[in-house]
């Protein structure tokens, strides 16, 4: 059913998209480093966030993705992250989904097909969908292509402490356990 929802998003964001929207550039490289800029939100339980304050982890892996093909690359991620929770309380994992500013009727449109397309509870508390203009949070995050998701673990004050790219493997699980070991308090 996400991917239902999805797709309907995708076909209404393309529609209203404008022609300016690009794939997004890394920062420049005298850039500190990447950080997830303050965005306003609601989850999909109409709870409102201003990220990154509102996040209820100390760590908080954000799933950001930008087309209704990558929930399959976001589900290799949320399948194991109930373990990363198992080991660390301070650890909160969000799905993002990232999609270009649309008006106001279409987003009440992706957000009620998604809300009656997600059957679970927790699952709609952890998906904040961000509707804003992708280039500068791009840019903030150091994101240079939407063809693939990102998985960025993140403080309260939005500092990227991990990132990744991609489906999850083993691999990028031994490396995120280890930097939620080097960032405990």
């Amino acid at each position: 059913m996400k991917i239902l929802v999805w797709t309907i998003a995708s076909l209404l964001v393309s529609v209203i998209a404008s022609s300016k929207e690009g794939p997004g550039a890394a920062a420049p490289e005298n850039s500190p480093g990447a950080y997830l800029p303050s965005v306003k939100a609601s989850n999909l339980e109409k709870r409102d966030f201003s990220l990154p304050a509102d996040f209820e982890g100390d760590r908080n892996l954000l799933l950001v993705a930008f087309e209704r093909e990558q929930q399959k690359d976001v589900d290799t991620w949320l399948r194991e992250m109930k373990r990363f929770e198992e080991l660390d309380p301070g650890f909160y994992y969000y799905e993002l989904p990232t999609i270009q500013r649309p008006n106001a009727f279409t987003r009440w449109f992706i957000d009620t097909g998604m809300r009656r397309g997600i059957p679970d509870r927790k699952a709609r508390e952890r998906t904040i969908t961000l509707y804003l203009e992708k280039k500068p949070f791009c840019d903030a995050l150091l994101i240079t292509d939407q063809k693939k998701i990102y998985a960025f673990l993140v403080d309260r004050e939005g500092k990227v402490l991990w990132r990744s790219e991609g489906l999850f493997d083993e691999t990028k699980g031994a490396s995120l356990r280890s930097a939620l070991g080097e960032h405990r308090q």
